[in-house]
């Protein structure tokens, strides 16, 4: 009887304390897949605001029309690609050939 009643209880506390685990666990898992997500966004926008941030720097770069012509007619290219390779070679024309060649 003793036994009995000891495997009981046993099996009752096993099913009270089970529950309280496993919700601990999903607990433990959900707040480290939200950590994970929010981690995840933060770098997008830091990425986001770093492209940003090129970009107007690249916008502010002068260069001179007739090299954005030159560079597109010469080497076959888009305006659009001649004139952002001008612009990260800071306007000069030769710097922007070279590494369309490369």
């Amino acid at each position: 009887m003793e036994a009995l009643t000891q495997s009981l209880t046993l099996r009752i506390y096993r099913n009270r304390v089970k529950p309280s685990i496993n919700s601990l666990i999903v607990s433990k898992i959900a707040s480290s897949i939200l950590l994970a997500m929010a981690s995840i966004a933060a770098s997008a926008e830091a990425e986001k605001n770093a492209m940003r941030l090129r970009e107007r720097e690249l916008a502010a770069v002068k260069i001179n029309a007739a090299d954005v012509d030159i560079i597109a007619n010469e080497l076959e290219l888009n305006k659009k690609v001649a004139e952002r390779t001008l612009r990260e070679h800071k306007g000069d024309a030769v710097a922007a050939i070279r590494s369309l060649l490369h």
